[in-house]
């Protein structure tokens, strides 16, 4: 229990900052001061009181009072000198049906005319989605644009410099659209378009319009002031939703695809700025004016008025609330239950508002890293989402608190490095893929930039002590020294402690003493020398390749996959003073931690981290700057000019096509895929249609052909999946399993080869049984042990196929070898049989044929044989071993397995005067020829 003291105001009103920071304190740090919201409680209340022999009227808040609440988030801000600026979110689209945009915006008040708040492009309208303002000196019109077609203009609010909050809300069934401006809708139109919804797939720029999909912008309109907080859903909002989002400055979670984030951000041009900016909101109150307070009487028990100027008690007592707004999760749940019962509570009462907020952060952080270390499984990926901002938060809560003991302030960064170090753990791997299909990017990497914002503060604080500051642990370790220019006379060497690094490890990064001086000369005197090294981040982000090829010139089929082969490295020079980080360039070595036996490396690659890279592809790394000083088999030194997140990336091989090359391809495969499944159909239809006698044989072929014409049906629909996660999944599972099972046939037509040819065995009924569990069982076994083991990521991205990135593709790979190397042992053996008879038949008929026709006739029985069983046997696909190394080979492997369909009819022409073993071969090959590949790196 602890007691919370009213505030005995002096003769004046309080101001709106002094009004927060009195509600802060009392909801975070002591609770509530005297809640009463029903006669029940007011009884009780009294009989407390009373018994206590308090008597007077009390303060109470939480009835009628105002409540205020806070927030601070990253802004971004136009310059108004701005060509062609812009931020575009990194984040992937889907068709919306209906979409919700809100967002907190500051137009300049100097500047007039027509700007673009937000656009969205798509492949057929440049303006598929988009927001323009009409900046007049009195007042700010706004205006919708979907789909080609603009609403009027409508008044807004004024033009008083001030951040408002505006939502746009569409529907496409309907076509109707509103606007809402601080949490109230203002006016609404309707703009029906045919297609009913928004497309997927789109670019979204803040700022500024798009002239062309991802092309140039128009600089005519480029925004002009500032824009922060913008959220997006892809459902309608309603009036009660907006504002409560406007009453408690959070958004509404249910429909949220798009949640403000700075790092999630491609932001072109220096003239957009990036700072911080905080937001207060208020709960439009019952009181008659804002000299008033609510007071509690226990005589009465009733609740009245009174000016605030009034002596009143202060003894209430409660139980304190320290669970915060934390997620309804189990993990936060026994976060909670760790901050209950933790001793330190008590301590908040002795300290300063300004202590007591950083001891509650770091009281937080420890119980957090508690959780994390008892009980890692119970953490989900939105826990570690929100635990990620919560670093951010302890960063913007210690920035500019020099008055702060510096003991605290570096107590609550070590409990909240601790924290950092548990979320980049190898073994929170799986939950940070799983905020992959919420589209947030660069998830890890949120981490270290939010440990990159602690550091600054915690430098910014701490300097004027002269105090070092170090933390090591499993997965990271920081050093942050203080340091005099003008006494250094050497290089400035981190090597990271021996907990983090592997070893044996050579891991360093160098300042060199050039640098010293010439940052020294530039009249930076003392500065701060931050080093931050992350050992196990490789571990998490290894299976992310980096999508920015690196295309050689010499072939266009060729290019080089980047990934992270070594720990992260960072320095950073910081002018406390002036309250900026030094640029200087930074020799750094790395040692390899892991390589990929992925084709073979190519050469290391000098990288960093850049949170404001401009370019194409959502990958932020860069090698400008940045060059190899030595590659070893173990080790790499490089050279930047720059300081920032460093690493070594490796160069894989990897097959690329160009567009155009991909365009035939694609059309090819589905050309034959259309003309196989035809061949397969007919061929089936005569096996209805003909009176031919039940066999062995003929059941094999037409499990066969079955198999293939499945496979061939789901692979022509896999198109109209790709966009769903879940039926992308299912179309992967169905080719899965019908392209095993047609190559689980071919083995079997392999075994009935051998039986029919090698040991002449003419009777198969009995082992009918056992081939149809080979057809089918084992596919259905094999598809069923590679689903249970993928873990949620069977499918690969980009196309309804099995992921290569974590080894699923080997469910198919693996069998499919094992099937082709039985099925060459039985061609061999074939063809040995096929040259012996056409051997002993060129002796029977010596007397008539010279010795050249007769060894013509050996190898053409040879020929002969081998092209009949190629196809049937399924070794077609060994050319698909060698696609990486030549699109010649593509094209050969996409025509050997799709383009030989005419077979399927010939062959009937033929089948009633064959023998039993040609009428097997040609048979089989009439339906085998139609097989169609997968994917052209199917079996790699």
């Amino acid at each position: 229990m602890g007691k919370a003291h009213s505030i005995a105001p002096e003769s004046r009103t309080p101001s709106t900052n002094e009004e927060i920071d009195v509600v802060k304190l009392c909801r975070q740090q002591l609770g509530i001061v005297a809640v009463v919201p029903s006669t029940e409680e007011n009884h009780n209340q009294t009989i407390f009181l009373l018994s206590g022999n308090i008597s007077l009227p009390q303060w109470i808040i939480g009835r009628d009072t105002t409540e205020i609440s806070g927030t601070a988030s990253d802004t971004l801000e136009f310059l108004c000198q701005n060509e062609h600026g812009s931020a575009r979110l990194q984040h992937t689209f889907s068709n919306m049906s209906a979409v919700s945009v809100c967002s907190r915006v500051r137009f300049d008040p100097n500047h007039y005319g027509d700007f673009i708040v937000f656009s969205y492009s798509t492949t057929l309208f440049t303006n598929e989605f988009q927001l323009r303002a009409k900046v007049s000196p009195k007042e700010i019109k706004v205006a919708l644009c979907v789909h080609g077609n603009q609403s009027s203009y409508h008044t807004a609010f004024a033009n008083n410099a001030s951040f408002h909050s505006l939502c746009v809300i569409w529907a496409g069934n309907s076509g109707n659209w509103s606007f809402s401006v601080d949490g109230q809708a203002f006016d609404g139109g309707n703009l029906q378009h045919p297609s009913k919804h928004i497309r997927g797939d789109g670019f979204f720029t803040v700022g500024q319009e798009q002239d062309m999909l991802n092309g140039s912008l128009n600089s005519e309109k480029t925004f002009c002031g500032s824009i922060t907080q913008l959220y997006i859903w892809n459902r309608m909002l309603g009036a009660n939703e907006i504002q409560t989002m406007e009453k408690e400055c959070k958004p509404v979670i249910s429909g949220l695809i798009f949640k403000w984030n700075t790092s999630g951000l491609i932001i072109k041009n220096n003239f957009i700025q990036m700072h911080r900016e905080s937001f207060h909101c208020r709960v439009i109150s019952q009181m008659p004016n804002k000299d008033t307070c609510v007071t509690y009487d226990p005589d009465s028990g009733k609740c009245y008025m009174d000016l605030c100027e009034t002596q009143n008690g202060n003894d209430n007592q409660f139980q304190k609330d320290n669970t915060e707004n934390f997620p309804n999760t189990p993990f936060f749940t026994e976060v909670i239950k760790y901050l209950q019962a933790s001793p330190d509570l008590e301590d908040f009462n002795s300290t300063s508002p300004t202590d007591s907020e950083l001891l509650r952060l770091s009281l937080i952080a420890q119980s957090v890293v508690k959780v994390i270390n008892n009980s890692p499984g119970i953490i989900t990926p939105s826990d570690l989402l929100y635990l990620t901002q919560t670093i951010e938060m302890a960063a913007a809560a210690q920035a500019n608190k020099t008055s702060v003991s510096s003991a605290i302030v570096m107590s609550m960064t070590t409990n909240y490095l601790n924290l950092a170090s548990g979320l980049i753990d190898p073994a929170m791997e799986k939950q940070w893929e799983d905020l992959k299909p919420l589209g947030i990017q660069h998830r890890p990497w949120m981490v270290v930039e939010n440990i990159d914002k602690l550091l600054w503060a915690l430098a910014d604080t701490i300097y004027a002590e002269k105090t070092s500051f170090k933390v090591s642990s499993k997965n990271l370790d920081v050093y942050m020294e203080p340091k005099r220019l003008s006494q250094m006379s050497c290089s400035c060497v981190y090597k990271p402690s021996t907990q983090a690094v592997q070893s044996g490890s050579q891991d360093e990064i160098l300042i060199p003493d050039t640098e010293v001086q010439r940052v020294y000369s530039l009249g930076h005197k003392d500065v701060m020398f931050i080093h931050s090294y992350y050992s196990s981040l490789s571990d998490i982000l290894f299976q992310s390749e980096i999508k920015a090829p690196v295309l050689q010139k010499t072939d266009s089929a060729r290019s080089s996959v980047r990934r992270l082969a070594t720990a992260i490295i960072s320095a950073t020079v910081r002018d406390v003073s002036m309250g900026k980080n030094v640029p200087v360039s930074v020799q750094y070595s790395l040692s390899t931690v892991k390589k990929v036996e992925y084709s073979k490396p190519v050469t290391p690659a000098c990288m960093f981290w850049n949170v404001s890279m401009m370019g194409t592809y959502a990958s932020d790394w860069s090698d400008k700057g940045c060059v190899v000083l030595h590659s070893g088999s173990d080790t790499t030194s490089c050279f930047c000019n720059h300081t920032t997140n460093f690493a070594v990336l490796m160069n894989y091989m990897e097959i690329r096509w160009s567009a155009e090359e991909e365009s035939i391809l694609t059309k090819l495969t589905f050309i034959g895929s259309g003309a196989s499944l035809c061949a397969l159909v007919v061929t089936l239809m005569l096996f209805t249609v003909l009176d031919i006698p039940k066999s062995d044989r003929i059941s094999i072929h037409k499990n066969l052909f079955i198999s293939l014409t499945l496979a061939q049906i789901v692979l022509l629909c896999s198109g109209s999946a790709i966009h769903n996660k879940v039926a992308c999944t299912m179309v992967a599972a169905l080719l899965h399993l019908f392209f095993m099972a047609a190559f689980s046939w071919m083995l079997v037509e392999g075994l009935l080869l051998w039986s029919k040819v090698v040991t002449v065995n003419l009777s198969e009924d009995r082992h009918m049984k056992y081939y149809y569990l080979i057809g089918w069982g084992l596919p259905v076994l094999i598809v069923t042990i590679t689903l249970a083991s993928a873990s949620g990521n069977y499918s690969a991205d980009g196309h309804c196929w099995l992921s290569v990135q974590n080894g699923v593709i080997w469910g198919f790979a693996g069998p499919v070898i094992f099937i082709i190397m039985v099925n060459i042992m039985v061609l061999t053996r074939v063809v040995v049989i096929t040259i012996s008879t056409a051997k002993r038949r060129s002796l029977m008929l010596a007397a008539n044929t010279s010795p050249v026709e007769q060894v013509s006739e050996q190898i053409r029985a040879a020929i002969k044989a081998v092209l009949v069983l190629l196809p049937i046997l399924g070794l077609t696909w060994l050319c698909g071993v060698l696609v990486p190394f030549s699109i010649i080979m593509a094209y050969i492997f996409i025509l050997l397995n799709s383009l030989q369909r005419g077979c399927s009819f010939l062959s009937w022409l033929q089948f009633c005067g064959l023998s039993p073993q040609q009428e097997h071969v040609y048979l089989v090959l009439s339906g085998v020829l139609c097989q169609l590949k997968i994917q052209k790196c199917a079996i790699l």
